[in-house]
């Protein structure tokens, strides 16, 4: 869809996350190293598991995928923020804007999605280990993963032509170092009530069926694990879905505090650190995460440094 700009507005202000002049230096180094650190993160569980044979299973082969919509995710906002720092810039043109919000978009679902298929493989993986292998097949996995993208592809653009019929103010300024859609609305001259409520019920639709997924994976989950006899039979089970566990609790908790705090009249501070948790430092966390928790990861890790070293 072409973007349409009904209102002559060229462009944005993005505010950041700081407009403290002194802070401005310190700010750019600590974001720049949060994106280094999140792209070569996920750059290392990438590389560790495609070079280890052993890591060639649905789980592994869908963190790949989350590793790199985390990537994506996280380079749709960080590097404008670093180049408006360093340029004393805080604009952002309408077309500019608009791409970011749906790469914004797309790759933010993307994750969703893919952690509620990870959720399902550990609920395969559990409750039916001796079909595990017959039912997640490679053909399937695939398909997983390329359904996710089709669905974020049409969630991307449909929360991007809730922008384009919008006439927006004179006062074009962004409480955020991205283009927030909700902050968008604030602008807005036009009526926007029935743009609100498609708003909602799009995030609930999309939001709501992965999550569901979610928590119905993990009740079948735990119903399976209380049945186990031994202590040791029922942490090896649970250990398998430990990490998943946590980073779904960390993308969906961060994601919820900007969901909240999007719906404040004034975006304050906590808005601001809400946004930079789910944006930037839940992506970055991932790979310690799963790297941290995980022996098989350590172990290609470690295996994939060495040859590294050697060559």
């Amino acid at each position: 869809m072409e973007p349409r700009n009904l209102t002559g507005v060229s462009e944005f202000i993005l505010l950041g996350v700081s407009e403290d002049p002194e802070l401005q230096s310190l700010l750019f180094g600590l974001f720049l190293s949060m994106d280094l650190i999140t792209v070569s993160g996920n750059l290392l569980i990438l590389l560790a598991v495609s070079s280890d044979p052993h890591l060639h299973t649905p789980m592994y082969f869908f963190l790949s995928n989350l590793s790199l919509a985390d990537i994506g995710f996280v380079s749709t906002t960080v590097p404008k923020m670093l180049v408006n720092i360093q340029m004393q810039s805080k604009s952002i043109t309408y077309v500019d804007c608009l791409t970011q919000m749906s790469f914004f978009f797309l790759f933010g679902c993307l994750d969703s999605l893919l952690l509620t298929v990870m959720a399902c493989d550990r609920f395969v993986a559990i409750c039916y280990p001796l079909h595990y292998t017959v039912i997640m097949n490679p053909r399937l996995c695939g398909l997983l993963v390329l359904v996710s993208i089709f669905i974020s592809l049409l969630y991307s653009q449909l929360q991007v032509s809730l922008v384009l019929q919008v006439t927006f103010c004179r006062d074009v300024e962004i409480p955020s170092f991205f283009c927030d859609l909700s902050q968008l609305f604030k602008l807005a001259c036009s009526d926007i009530s029935t743009n609100t409520i498609l708003l909602y019920c799009i995030c609930a639709l999309f939001g709501g069926i992965p999550l569901s997924g979610i928590l119905f994976s993990y009740a079948r989950i735990l119903c399976s694990i209380l049945r186990v006899s031994s202590p040791g039979g029922k942490y090896k089970a649970f250990s398998t879905c430990g990490s998943h566990l946590s980073v779904v609790c960390l993308f969906y908790g961060t994601s919820l505090g900007v969901y909240f705090s999007s719906d404040i009249s004034t975006f304050t501070k906590r808005g601001v650190v809400a946004s930079v948790l789910y944006t930037v430092v839940t992506p970055m966390l991932n790979p310690f995460i799963y790297s941290l928790r995980n022996t098989d990861i350590k172990k290609a890790l470690w295996r994939f440094l060495s040859r590294t070293a050697k060559a």
